[in-house]
């Protein structure tokens, strides 16, 4: 939190030392109103308790590295905006595709050809013209993101804690590099749980009386980092046959046990769980993941 000449001076004047605090844990302690007086008598307040958590400051090479992710989520909203637009616009001459990225490029080379793959015209020539913007800002985002990519794939290279990272499954060189830029120190968790429960990824509890009771995730904390470890469970859970190390047998093995409906993305998101955990370990203890055969 960036704190300003006027609250900075009420925090000198009562005689403390002026720390970084994150607003989440400001709030609790504001009772009324709002002015420098009441937050710098909130921030003493909230560093004057004993399991308080202070945020370093970052510096710039972080807060730059940080930037270049928030530009490619930016980008990539776009880039999946000006598809759907795309889609929308093709279907209203009747050219429809099943959902998924692969197709909408499909339909996007349709708009720049005009015809498919019999050498049918499904799209005519004055369509194809209207459609072009669209088509030439979906290719620019596509190549804004590639150099993107490759910036973050360079930078990995360099990273032994990301290098090590990797050997997760699930976990490539943009979600390395997100987690080594956000976490500058994982010992400030006490266990891989908490680190978990920092991503949103544990159970919501509603407790009392000495009984358990728990719901579904909190989706609370870093929702990027959140996206990423469920995305790329997903692309685990989809891409395990042929791999016989523990985590993925776990993953098979729950996947076989629900009955659910929604059974394969409630297994992602336990097998994003596990991976936050062994993601904390690495982290923490070092070493890289064994993806060895295990017995069955």
């Amino acid at each position: 939190m960036l704190i300003g000449p006027s609250l900075g001076r009420q925090l000198l004047t009562l005689g403390f030392e002026v720390r970084l605090i994150p607003p989440a844990h400001v709030k609790p302690y504001v009772r009324r109103n709002k002015n420098d007086a009441v937050d710098a008598a909130a921030i003493c307040e909230a560093a004057g308790r004993p399991s308080q958590r202070f945020v370093p400051v970052r510096s710039i090479e972080n807060q730059a590295e940080l930037m270049r992710h928030r530009a490619r989520e930016l980008l990539a909203g776009q880039r999946t905006a000006a598809l759907n637009a795309l889609r929308g616009h093709l279907a209203e001459i009747g050219v429809i595709a099943p959902q998924g990225v692969q197709h909408a490029y499909d339909l996007k080379r349709l708009a720049v050809d005009g015809f498919d793959e019999y050498g049918e015209v499904v799209v005519p020539d004055c369509v194809r013209v209207a459609l072009r913007p669209l088509v030439s800002q979906v290719d620019a985002l596509d190549a804004a993101i590639g150099a993107i990519d490759n910036e973050i794939a360079m930078s990995v290279k360099a990273d032994e804690t990301a290098k090590r990272l990797m050997t997760v499954p699930g976990v490539g060189p943009v979600t390395a590099s997100a987690i080594v830029a956000t976490i500058q120190d994982m010992g400030d968790f006490a266990s891989g749980r908490e680190f978990a429960a920092f991503l949103g990824l544990t159970p919501r509890q509603s407790s009392t009386g000495g009984k358990p009771r728990l719901g579904r995730v909190t989706k609370m904390g870093d929702r990027y980092l959140r996206k990423l470890l469920v995305v790329g469970a997903c692309s685990t859970l989809s891409h395990r046959k042929g791999h016989n190390d523990a985590l993925r047998r776990w993953a098979s093995g729950m996947l076989e046990r629900k009955t659910v409906r929604d059974k394969f993305k409630l297994t992602a998101v336990a097998l994003a769980n596990k991976v936050a955990r062994i993601v904390f370990v690495l982290m923490t203890r070092g070493g890289q993941y064994d993806d060895r055969p295990v017995a069955a």
